[in-house]
C-alpha cells in the first residue's frame, strides 16, 4: 500500500534506538524527509550513515535533550524552517524511569508528558498549514493496565493517552489529527528487555510466557503503526488508542 507519504516532512524525538530508529526508517523507506532528535551524537551520527540509502526519503538528526522544553520548542521552529513546514511529528522519547522513586517521578513527567505536550504545542501551528497534519504518541500498554511498571512510569504513559485523546477532540476541526500507539513487551539489541532477561531471566521468562504469541514484539511492529496513523491513507482516523501487543492486554476498549 502506498501511504502516500513521498516528501512529507516529519519529526521523531528520540529516532537512534529502538522504536525510535524503525519510525525514523520505517517513514525513510515511504520517502519522507525526517528530522530526529536523541542525546548522543555518535548515535545520531550512526543513524544518519544507516539510514542513508534507504528509500526514497532521508534522514537528519539534532543533538537535544527533551527535557529543555525551550531547546524543544526552539528545534521545532528551526526545523520547520529547513523543511518548509511540517507534516506530521512523533513523540516517542521515554526515559524508561520504572522504579517507583521521587526523582523517577519527575523525570518521567518532564520526559515523557511534557516533552509529548511541548512537541505538539510547538508543532500545531505548522499542522494545521499541512494538508496532512498528524501528531502521533508513543504510549505503552503499562499506561492501559497496571503491572509491573506501574509507578511513575505507567501512571505518565497514562496520562499521554489522556491528553492526546483530548488534543484530538480539540484539533479535529482545525484539520490535525492526534493518535497513540502503545506498544506491548518489545525486545531489540540493547533494549530493556535484554537488559532484563541478562539480569532477571525470571522476569524476561514471565512476560514471554504472558503473550499468547509467545514471543515478544519488534520495533518495526510499532513503527509501522505510527507511521500508518501519520499518512494520509489514515486521514479519518483521530483520537484513536492503537494497541500493539500481540493480545497481551486482555481489557477491552470501550
Amino acid at each position: 500500500m502506498d501511504l502516500q507519504l513521498n516528501d512529507a516532512r516529519v519529526l521523531v524525538t528520540g529516532g537512534t534506538r529502538g522504536i525510535g530508529r524503525a519510525i525514523v526508517e520505517a517513514f525513510v523507506d515511504e520517502g519522507a524527509v525526517v528530522e530526529f532528535c536523541a542525546r548522543d551524537a555518535a548515535e545520531i551520527e550512526a543513524t544518519e550513515k544507516a539510514v542513508a540509502g534507504r528509500g526514497g526519503g532521508r534522514a537528519t538528526g539534532v543533538q537535544l535533550d527533551v527535557r529543555d522544553g525551550p531547546a524543544l520548542t526552539s528545534w521545532v521552529a528551526a526545523a520547520a524552517g529547513r523543511m518548509g513546514g511540517l507534516d506530521a511529528v512523533v513523540a516517542n522519547v521515554s526515559a524508561l524511569a520504572i522504579p517507583d522513586t521521587e526523582e523517577n517521578w519527575y523525570t518521567s513527567f518532564e520526559v515523557d508528558l511534557m516533552h509529548t505536550v511541548r512537541l505538539s504545542q510547538a508543532a500545531v501551528p505548522y499542522l494545521e498549514a499541512s494538508s496532512n497534519g498528524s501528531i502521533v504518541a508513543i504510549s505503552s500498554v503499562s499506561g492501559r493496565e497496571a503491572d509491573f511498571a506501574a509507578g511513575p512510569y505507567g501512571t505518565m504513559k497514562t496520562a499521554i493517552i489522556g491528553y492526546i485523546s483530548g488534543l484530538a477532540f480539540q484539533l479535529a476541526g482545525r484539520g490535525v489529527r492526534a493518535n497513540v500507539v502503545s506498544p506491548g513487551n518489545t525486545y531489540f539489541e540493547g533494549g530493556v528487555w535484554q537488559q532484563i532477561e541478562q539480569g532477571n531471566p525470571e522476569l524476561y521468562s514471565l512476560a514471554v510466557g504472558l503473550n499468547p504469541t509467545g514471543q515478544m514484539g519488534t520495533p518495526d511492529d510499532s513503527a509501522k503503526a505510527a507511521v500508518f496513523l501519520s499518512s494520509p491513507v489514515s486521514s479519518r482516523t483521530t483520537g484513536t488508542h492503537l494497541v500493539v501487543d500481540g493480545a497481551l492486554t486482555r481489557g477491552i476498549q470501550l
